[in-house]
């Protein structure tokens, strides 16, 4: 299967990230009954972002329980040797893998690798990387994620200037080719970045530090599909 199967024309990806790793099964469990069919899963280095978060022993655990839902885990590698780590994420169960172009130096390479391995790929831009290297490396990928915050920790605050990057990103890509968005997506931020072009919205701390995550998801869900106000 592919991302073409995977996702449905906008999709609100909670970040396990921010999750309640004491509960962690149960929340998502709870995420997928109310709607939730695709998981984002930030895998962190302590190296090319300051913290150092899960990895694929996480991916194995959860992932008999995503696959039997017919859910997918989607794995965003903020690492400084992503493909090093793209084998493990496969054989843990990972469905997608998306690297960082700062630390890529053949972008193309990268993705054959994830496709020779039957992974979904996606190619991530940080803040302050010119939307033109992103759109350079993403020939062949399924995705571009433009980081709407400095990656690393949950709960900042979504940068304003991150509408005009995913607006030019979307007129620059092939149709083909997901917009995916990261970093402080909420209530406030979700229809901003859909309107500007993002159909894979990554939403974390609006999600699981709310009182009732399923609520949360649907809200931003309804939010970003409700059709546009005049």
């Amino acid at each position: 299967m592919s991302w073409a199967e995977w996702a449905d024309a906008v999709e609100i990806e909670p970040s396990i990230y921010a999750s309640d790793f004491s509960r962690l099964g149960a929340q998502l469990e709870l995420l997928h009954a109310a709607g939730a069919k695709i998981f984002h899963f930030d895998v962190g280095d302590g190296h090319f972002v300051p913290e150092i978060t899960i990895g694929p022993v996480v991916v194995a655990a959860i992932s008999p329980l995503t696959r039997g839902w017919g859910a997918r885990l989607d794995c965003h590698l903020m690492v400084s040797e992503p493909e090093k780590h793209f084998e493990a994420i496969a054989q843990a169960g990972g469905d997608s893998v998306t690297f960082h172009v700062e630390v890529s130096h053949e972008p193309a390479r990268a993705i054959a690798h994830a496709r020779s391995l039957g992974l979904g790929v996606g190619v991530a831009l940080n803040p302050e990387t010119p939307v033109e290297d992103a759109v350079a490396a993403a020939d062949g990928a399924d995705l571009v994620l433009c980081m709407s915050i400095h990656p690393g920790y949950s709960g900042q605050a979504f940068m304003p200037d991150a509408l005009d990057r995913i607006a030019r990103l979307r007129e620059a890509l092939p149709a083909a080719v997901r917009l995916q968005v990261d970093g402080g997506i909420n209530a406030e931020t979700a229809r901003a970045a859909r309107n500007a072009g993002a159909d894979l919205l990554v939403a974390g701390s609006a999600i699981f530090w709310s009182d009732d995550p399923g609520a949360a998801h649907a809200r931003l869900v309804d939010l970003v599909t409700e059709p546009a106000r005049a």
